[in-house]
């Protein structure tokens, strides 16, 4: 397989990363293992998460963001469409809301939306996807650890490594001095603690063309580290595999590493992850109140297939569980290895 630039290319961005992740690897698309694995046509089990982008706009700019977050980025949820989220939480089956970004709360209703979920449920799971740098990036973010304290949200929060070379390399000049400022902020709210419920989990992701190690192990090393180096606690660490879409993309074809980065994901291909895929009890939900299959769907543009229930407001609560999930080779970015979804490994 011949590896194609970006650069080269007369079609648009999102165009172009469609057709590159439409050719088969090694002459192998991804229905193809599961047809295999007697998972294809790939179809929801349940819809337990609803995953929101509260808009694209980020104080940082990551290597890896497959979202393109910046802090330029204008696309950003209004307040009508929370409401329509509101809706749906209110009248589904969903137990989790997972918000996410860019960087969610630069969003000016971030904390109106919080404390109107909390309204209609005190037991359901809220998780903030929190880059840590935001925490101290304006004196307005300052007591966010309080207010996720208050409101027990759950913080998941990428740190690339726990050295300020790797991470900064990844994140920006100084993100790893920040972060350790911020998650030092978190433990003190009572976040990360064996002895408190309030949960902080971090996120790995590999800084270059190659998979996340094992998950428990890297954890421990983590752990280890941050705790011996600054005395910060956390939960549980969630590898995740870098999917082959927007910046990384760009990495890859650039650094003529795509071809042999799909390579690998089809190499390690897991039957028991392909079950496991977060898509399957998830529907993202665009700054914009489109629905997809996930967040790197959502960034393709790939909506549902449930034409009746492509946009929050005409949420179909049936018509999304019977529907068939889209899928390009990126997909296989999940099912490699020990798996990998917003939660981390799935086998």
């Amino acid at each position: 397989m011949k590896s194609l630039k970006a650069q080269q290319h007369p079609l648009s961005k999102i165009a172009y990363e469609l057709e590159v992740l439409d050719a088969p690897v090694n002459g192998v698309k991804f229905a193809d293992k599961l047809s295999e694995s007697d998972l294809f046509p790939l179809k929801p089990t349940q819809i337990d998460i609803l995953q929101i982008n509260m808009g694209k706009m980020c104080n940082q700019v990551c290597k890896h963001c497959h979202v393109d977050a910046e802090p330029d980025r204008k696309e950003i949820m209004t307040k009508e469409t929370m409401n329509q989220c509101l809706n749906v939480i209110k009248n589904s089956t969903i137990k989790t809301v997972d918000l996410t970004g860019g960087a969610p709360e630069m969003n000016p209703e971030f904390r109106w939306f919080i404390e109107e979920i909390r309204k209609i449920s005190e037991d359901i799971e809220i998780i903030v996807r929190c880059n840590l740098t935001i925490i101290l990036a304006n004196p307005k973010y300052h007591d966010l650890p309080e207010f996720y304290r208050k409101h027990r949200l759950e913080v998941v929060s990428s740190l690339p490594y726990f050295t300020a070379t790797k991470t900064d390399s990844q994140r920006g000049d100084g993100v790893f001095e920040k972060s350790i400022k911020a998650l030092k902020m978190l433990n003190d709210a009572g976040y990360g603690k064996e002895d408190s419920e309030l949960k902080l989990n971090l996120v790995y992701n590999p800084s270059g063309a190659f998979l996340p190690a094992e998950q428990s192990g890297l954890e421990n090393e983590f752990k280890k580290r941050l705790k011996n180096g600054y005395e910060i606690e956390f939960n549980s660490l969630f590898t995740i595999t870098n999917l082959p879409i927007s910046r990384f993309l760009e990495y890859l074809l650039r650094s003529e590493n795509f071809d042999n980065y799909m390579e690998k994901l089809l190499e390690a291909y897991n039957p028991v992850a392909a079950a496991n895929v977060m898509c399957r009890n998830t529907i993202s939900v665009g700054w914009d109140g489109f629905l997809y299959d996930c967040d790197f769907n959502q960034m393709l543009e790939l909506k549902v297939d449930a034409t009746s229930s492509q946009h929050i407001s005409e949420w179909n609560q049936k018509a999304l569980v019977e529907r068939e999930i889209i899928l390009k080779q990126h997909c296989f970015g999940c099912t490699a290895g020990a798996g990998s979804s917003c939660g981390g490994a799935t086998a």
